[in-house]
């Protein structure tokens, strides 16, 4: 199989974690036969660096003229210090999940057997956690009017949701919800915001044409809750912008490590394989990110971009099986031997 893909690394340390994905994914292309074509682009800060804008015209042809996209991270400090900047890494981030249809990000959250002693919480609260959250990513707050008034006194920030996002979403939860344990839980703040009252009542209506889901609502504050006491009892979770950004950040530590969560960006003209954690622009070239989440971005990349399930297993086990060796970054080494990410990058390769 021919397989094109945009290749977005971004700013900080995602150059270097996309090299890694980059160096496994060839591995098992080569194992299986498969010829990748990867077609590098600027986002980010590196963009506004080099032409002025986070996502310029030509990245979103690159990336709409391709398969998938593998995306690094962005961000950097001298946008985040500084309030009056106009233009900002996230503002490209933002406009490419809008221009390119991304409206459903899927983020698992999952244990390794090999690392549970090291998550924040007890074994007992998170043995068998297999959860996934999907977030929807282009309505809600983050796409609503915003501004000044008063002089700048006073701000705004607008969170709007129509129907139909809400049902294309919760839409995707129901199919995803089929094909594990057909329990689908809708996080909202229903008590007291008018769009989640539309997030549920719309929920509801879809529930008969998915019989065998059983279906829970839960405001946001008791989820972000639950997810430190009992991870373990949810299965599907559907919810807005907002709220998903932040319970999926609070879920990512459950692993141990906010390095090893990949995620996926589905929607109408393109999909989006990520790590879910950010730029972490001190460790620009130290060497010692964890490259695991970017490298299982690109194991959710074969499966569900490519339906290539083997391909992905194949990483999933040499990434299980590196870190059962504890061939690992010092994120993970809690004090003991870690090695550098072009070295972990190197043994799975070696071990594909």
């Amino acid at each position: 199989m021919k397989l094109k893909i945009a290749l977005l690394a971004g700013d900080g340390i995602g150059p270097e974690v996309i090299e890694q994905a980059v160096k496994v994914s060839d591995a098992v292309a080569k194992k299986f036969g498969h010829e990748i074509t990867w077609t590098p682009a600027l986002t980010g800060a590196a963009a506004i660096d080099a032409v002025g804008a986070p996502y310029p015209d030509e990245t979103h042809e690159i990336c709409m003229n391709a398969d998938a996209v593998l995306f690094g991270a962005i961000g950097h400090p001298k946008y985040d210090n500084d309030p009056s900047a106009q233009v900002r890494p996230e503002q490209g981030l933002l406009k490419m999940r809008k221009k390119l249809g991304l409206f459903a990000n899927i983020r698992p959250t999952f244990t390794f057997p090999s690392l549970i002693d090291k998550s924040p919480l007890k074994r007992e609260r998170i043995e068998g956690t297999d959860l996934v959250f999907l977030r929807e990513l282009t309505g809600g707050i983050y796409f609503g009017e915003k501004g000044r008034r008063d002089s700048g006194e006073t701000a705004y920030d607008n969170c709007v949701y129509t129907r139909a996002e809400v049902q294309r979403l919760a839409k995707k939860g129901f199919e995803l919800a089929m094909t594990r344990s057909k329990k689908l839980c809708c996080v909202d703040k229903a008590n007291v915001l008018e769009t989640s009252r539309l997030w549920r009542e719309t929920v509801q209506a879809m529930e008969k044409d998915y019989p065998e889901v059983e279906v829970s609502y839960e405001f946001v504050d008791a989820v972000a809750m639950r997810l430190v006491q009992w991870p373990n009892s949810y299965d599907v979770l559907i919810t807005e912008n907002l709220f998903g950004d932040i319970l999926t950040d609070e879920a990512s530590v459950i692993s141990g490590s906010m390095g090893l969560m990949p995620s996926a960006s589905v929607g109408t003209n393109n999909q989006l394989f990520e790590p879910i954690h950010g730029s972490y622009p001190q460790a620009t070239g130290l060497n010692i990110a964890n490259p695991l989440a970017t490298v299982l971005s690109a194991a959710m990349m074969f499966e569900t971009a490519f339906d290539l399930k083997e391909e992905g297993q194949v990483i999933r086990d040499v990434v299980n099986k590196s870190l059962e060796a504890g061939m690992v970054t010092e994120d993970l080494a809690n004090g003991g031997k870690s090695y550098g990410t072009k070295e972990v990058g190197d043994w799975l390769v070696d071990n594909i």
